[in-house]
């Protein structure tokens, strides 16, 4: 079973959100992490391998500037078998759909039977590319994966999906798109093993520039993305708020109720 895993490397908000003249994130002047939704998948695709070792390979793939290969191999810590950055000047810029057209064209030369996601990045919060590659490559999506089970001999994948106060079991033939929420497990740890193994092969993560991709120009990078920003900031500081100091306990239960029925709360 190939199981292939899209990961992100997203800024790590702690550390403060850095924007170009154009709007758009300066990715390579922040410091960066693997996004917590993509993690929580890959560890799903960790656990189907445990599950059958000699006959699952775990494909991670990312997107994104050349030093995207840290968190190919993080992934390849963590035990995915190889990694594949796409990185290409031309691909710079990209909106959801460019990206997805983008990572679409790259599966396409790609042996799959289970393509896993995060439900969203944290740099974007649209929950648009999963669905979008699904869309590309003509495969059902499930998303919203609280859980993940898959039927090797049925060739089918059934998954608990997030809905409101409660949840759906669908089931769906492969191959098929699955959207991971971070709530979906507790991502394993590299082990110091892994990390040696990672960075000791280096032919374990393989890099496509444009040339390899199975997608038109018109719709990859800045030119391709219909999605136009009008205004980028860095969050905005809260004011201090204000500030009460009651004379007793049964002061302070006046005053919060006061204000939890002026907000009509209660």
């Amino acid at each position: 079973m190939k199981i292939v895993v899209c990961i992100k490397q997203v800024p790590d908000t702690k550390g403060g959100v850095k924007f170009k003249p154009d709007g758009t994130l300066d990715r390579g002047a922040m410091l960066a992490i693997m996004n917590p939704d993509d993690k929580a998948g890959l560890e799903a695709a960790l656990r189907l391998k445990d599950e059958d070792p000699d006959n699952t390979e775990v494909t991670v793939v990312t997107m994104g500037l050349p030093k995207a290969d840290d968190v190919l191999r993080e992934a390849l810590a963590m035990g995915a078998d190889k990694g594949l950055l796409i990185t290409d000047r031309v691909l710079g810029g990209a909106d959801t759909w460019a990206t997805s057209s983008t990572i679409a064209g790259a599966l396409k030369n790609m042996e799959y039977d289970l393509i896993i996601t995060g439900r969203q990045a944290i740099d974007g919060d649209t929950a648009q590319v999963g669905p979008q590659i699904s869309e590309h490559l003509g495969i059902p999506v499930i998303s919203y994966a609280e859980e993940i089970k898959v039927d090797r001999a049925a060739k089918t994948v059934t998954v608990k999906r997030q809905f409101d106060d409660r949840y759906h079991m669908l089931t769906a033939k492969l191959p098929c798109l699955v959207t991971a929420l971070s709530e979906l497990n507790e991502p394993r740890y590299m082990t110091p093993g892994g990390i040696f193994d990672a960075y000791a092969d280096a032919e374990r993560v393989t890099v496509w520039g444009r040339d390899k991709l199975d997608v038109a120009d018109e719709n990859i990078g800045m030119g391709g993305s219909p999605t136009v920003i009008a205004k980028a900031s860095d969050k905005v500081a809260k004011g201090k708020g204000e500030v009460v100091a009651p004379g007793s306990p049964a002061e302070a239960v006046d005053y919060i109720y006061g204000k939890l029925t002026e907000k009509h709360v209660l």
